[in-house]
């Protein structure tokens, strides 16, 4: 099971059309093709529509959206929760917190919907541009070396 990051999911419907996006779109397009579990996380949702809303990218809100109905969406629920916090309450007591103290940690959720997605015996990896800040929660790869 694939659980995107908000990074690839943000290149794969960015309307720019970089090599990197066209490459990350055709990535998670293979991936499908290959009846891949492909899950979209609120919370990747979230932070991705939240900036093309800011910027006002229509078209990116569009693909977006199209892409939506390609992938198995993953909400956040109550045990995610209950995950993150224990992830981040647990960073921050051994001082290597991944969001400031004010603010909601967008990678904590992230991992905790990924560890409460493991339902079937199928281990969650993250497909991510920077692996490092979720790897001490989850397995989390850089996204061009999964497939």
């Amino acid at each position: 099971m694939v659980v995107l990051d908000a990074g690839p999911l943000g290149l794969a419907t960015n309307p720019t059309a970089s090599p990197t996006n066209h490459e990350c779109n055709r990535w998670v397009l293979a991936l499908l093709a290959q009846r891949n579990r492909v899950v979209l996380p609120e919370i990747a949702d979230f932070e991705v529509r939240r900036e093309l809303l800011r910027v006002q990218k229509t078209a990116g809100l569009r693909s977006l959206d199209l892409l939506k109905t390609a992938l198995e969406i993953a909400p956040i629920t109550t045990a995610a929760m209950l995950q993150a916090a224990q992830f981040g309450a647990e960073a921050r007591r051994r001082g290597q917190p991944t969001a400031t103290p004010d603010a909601i940690d967008g990678d904590v959720i992230l991992a905790g919907q990924a560890v409460t997605l493991d339902t079937f015996g199928e281990p969650a990896v993250v497909a991510t541009t920077y692996p490092g800040r979720l790897a001490r929660y989850v397995a989390a790869r850089d996204w061009r070396t999964i497939g």
